[in-house]
């Protein structure tokens, strides 16, 4: 078949693609150039493109072409489920069966694997988490590779430690490129990569730069108007938010930093009488299909998302993007961003910085690989267990976080120094190198990176010119549209009405804090005989604290209080004030000691007889005069503190895992004698009361003493939570 011929079948399959069979459908000049190397040369490629430039037309249509020339079924590499769910869509289109591996479908899996076995499969999509499942890994992983007809590995900056989203689970890709067969070609693509993740790819997938074809393309977005509205706190961005919102263009995306934020700005605009919607981590499946439907089919103004609303999504008609809080990232911000205007003419993008987006970024900065001694501690503890660990079991000989303890797993899997196997991890005894200046060149580049992001929000250049630069794109050049380049655009007015009732709901404090009902594994290992269930009598009740760190009401208000290196002193008036509105909230709550008999029969609790403080080494004057001033308020009795035995420090908050935190709490307090009188006089419930709470093991220490002395029921009240 000639070339000419070639090209013509691939622009008939892209006219099936688009919905339009009869229509003039042709690949650009660059998306035949991609497609050609992949049927014609069997090459490997990486396709670095701007957003909405087409990436998934080049393997869609490689894909019918292979087929139809008796390849096998393409295997796409696909990070989000909404992602994967356009893809499916978009495929059935053209006539290619699709089908998706992911961890929202287990039930399907064997279907789908006999499917693919017997050729009924055109493409599969599959989770990159899936590539670290040993089930998949040693059973399906080597069969797909015999049988694939082309890999592609979309959203591929993720391989690359360097980039902005770094994945661990890709970097089990090379697994299955070292098993390919000769002439299987390989497409990575993706729209966030500088030239530094862009060497770092090709080099993680085997496609050197003599050997794999590279298209770069501009990463200009002529359909986006970017601008940046500068407004004093968080009030005025979610009252700028109802004043402005229905200006926009169409539906859009509003993307917050937290989970909390999002809450509270969906919260809010629902009562304004938005029809809007969250998307976030915590949002469950069935509730993020509704959310992403009612996006597609414009039944909402917009859905209010963190990044679990990111690679991939596809509305091409999107209008605007809005971010109330300034991601820690320009390369991030700009993936988001190309979310918008992707098949119309003009779309909006606003950026509304807050004073607290820093010290978000310094929460969640949690990511950087671990230190070389806790890498070797952890090695180390595999090869002296001389069996499988699973991650609870080595959490208690390892002081790291469970999500960061994975991600090093993972890391070091991919390095040769551990393997998951059935029931855990093992170490493989293999010599295993810290790469120390690798590591630290990653921690530059994430400040670099944030500093950048500051310079974005106060550039007085144009602003699309900026993030290209900032992804090495050689023809960046003004835009002619953004705030900078053309003026502001966006109003920053607010109204007083709207101000007021933004201010109204931040305001308004109170969160309940669930209490922990399960002791970590492998506590009997450290020496400490507690495991399972923890008894029901010796648990808390479900708590109130008056907000979470991390969201922009009440969080930016104990921030600066509860920081690590802020002087102790008396409670606010404002935040004892809040406290007690809490507990008047708490009273009138179903099941609340105002809700049914004060004896705690029927439907309510009973009322606190007393308080008792948790002691605390870093604010005692803060802790102490909240308990002093809820026991006041209340009209209660102030019973007294828990007595601390442990070192300093033990039981400061600290970003570790559950069972390295019940360790060090273990012990640390007591029942003094005169609190364990006043519990016995004043039989009944109290409320235990700490500044904050962060792995809740704390207060689930201390309420068990507190039981065990004798009261009946302990509720725990804190200022704010870390989550």
């Amino acid at each position: 078949m000639s070339n000419q011929e070639l090209r013509a079948e691939a622009d008939a399959i892209l006219a099936e693609l688009v919905g339009d069979p009869t229509g003039p459908a042709r690949l650009r000049e660059d998306q035949w150039q991609a497609v050609a190397a992949l049927v014609e040369e069997r090459r490997r490629a990486l396709v670095v493109q701007r957003t909405g430039w087409g990436k998934s037309a080049v393997y869609f249509v490689a894909t019918a072409l292979l087929r139809r020339r008796g390849a096998g079924p393409t295997v796409i590499i696909s990070p989000l489920l909404a992602l994967m769910r356009n893809q499916v869509e978009s495929a059935a289109r053209a006539g290619i069966q699709a089908r998706t591996i992911n961890s929202a479908n287990p039930e399907e899996w064997e279907t789908i694997y006999g499917e693919v076995e017997r050729g009924e499969t055109d493409v599969l999509l599959v989770s990159p988490e899936r590539l670290n499942s040993v089930d998949f890994r040693d059973q399906v992983l080597p069969r797909l590779a015999a049988t694939t007809g082309l890999l592609v590995v979309d959203e591929a900056h993720c391989i690359s430690d360097w980039g902005h989203d770094f994945r661990p689970d890709y970097r089990r890709l090379r697994a299955m490129l070292a098993e390919l067969p000769d002439g299987v070609p390989v497409l990575a693509t993706t729209a966030t990569a500088n030239a530094r993740v862009t060497a770092d790819v090709a080099e993680q997938l085997g496609t050197g730069a003599g050997e794999a074809l590279v298209l770069r393309g501009a990463l200009d977005r002529e359909s986006l108007r970017l601008g940046v509205v500068r407004l004093p706190d968080a009030a005025h961005r979610l009252a700028w938010l109802a004043e402005h919102l229905d200006e926009l263009p169409g539906s859009g995306i509003i993307y917050t930093l937290t989970v909390a934020a999002a809450e509270e700005a969906t919260a809010f605009l629902r009562q304004r009488g938005f029809q809007v919607a969250s998307y976030t981590g915590k949002t469950e499946n069935a509730d993020r299909l509704q959310a992403e439907t009612d996006l597609q089919e414009n039944r909402v103004k917009a859905l209010v998302a963190t990044s679990a609303l990111g690679m991939g999504y596809d509305k091409p008609d999107l209008g605007f993007v809005v971010h109330l809080g300034s991601p820690s990232s320009p390369i991030a911000y700009y993936q988001q961003v190309g979310r918008a205007g992707r098949g119309v003419a003009h779309a909006d993008v606003l950026l509304l910085p807050g004073k607290e987006d820093e010290a978000i970024w310094r929460y969640f900065a949690d990511t950087a690989f671990p230190p070389e001694a806790q890498v070797r501690q952890t090695l180390a503890a595999l090869a002296d267990a001389g069996r499988a660990l699973s991650v609870p079991a080595l959490e208690a000989a390892v002081e790291l976080r469970r999500t960061r303890l994975e991600t090093m797993l993972k890391v070091l899997d991919v390095d040769g120094a551990v393997k998951r196997v059935k029931g855990g991890w093992t170490a493989t005894g293999e010599p295993w190198v810290y790469d120390s200046e690798r590591y630290a060149w990653v921690a530059r580049q994430r400040a670099a990176e944030q500093q950048a992001m500051r310079d974005y929000v106060d550039a007085s250049q144009c602003r699309m010119e900026f993030l290209r630069q900032q992804l090495d794109d050689e023809g960046a050049a003004p835009c002619g549209r953004c705030d900078n380049c053309a003026g502001p655009w966006a109003s920053a007015s607010v109204s007083s009405e709207a101000l007021t009732g933004a201010a109204k709901e931040l305001d308004r404090p109170g969160i309940e804090i669930e209490p922990r009902r399960m002791w970590p594994t492998g506590m009997p290992a450290l020496g400490i005989d507690l495991k399972g269930r923890i008894p029901a009598r010796e648990q808390c009740s479900t708590g109130r604290a008056l907000g979470r760190l991390s969201d922009i009401g009440w969080g930016n208000r104990l921030r600066p209080l509860l920081a690590e290196n802020a002087p102790d002193g008396p409670v606010p008036d404002d935040v004892l004030q809040a406290a007690v509105a809490v507990l008047a909230d708490w009273a009138r709550s179903p099941g609340g000691w105002a809700s049914g008999a004060p004896d705690g029969t029927a439907d309510g609790a009973a009322r606190p007889v007393g308080v008792v403080a948790v002691p605390s080494l870093s604010r005692p004057r803060l802790v102490g005069s909240l308990a002093e001033g809820i026991a006041t308020v209340g009209r209660l009795p102030l019973l007294g503190t828990l007595a601390y035995n442990g070192p300093d420090g033990a039981h400061t908050a600290r970003r570790s895992n559950s069972a390295q935190r019940l360790r060090a709490l273990s012990g640390a307090f007591a029942v003094p004698d005169e609190l364990a009188d006043a519990l016995a006089r004043t039989p009944g419930p109290v409320l235990l009361v700490d500044d904050s709470t962060d792995s809740g093991w704390t207060l689930a220490v201390s309420a068990r003493l507190i039981l065990r002395a004798g009261a009946q029921q302990v509720l725990p009240l804190v200022l704010a939570t870390a989550g």
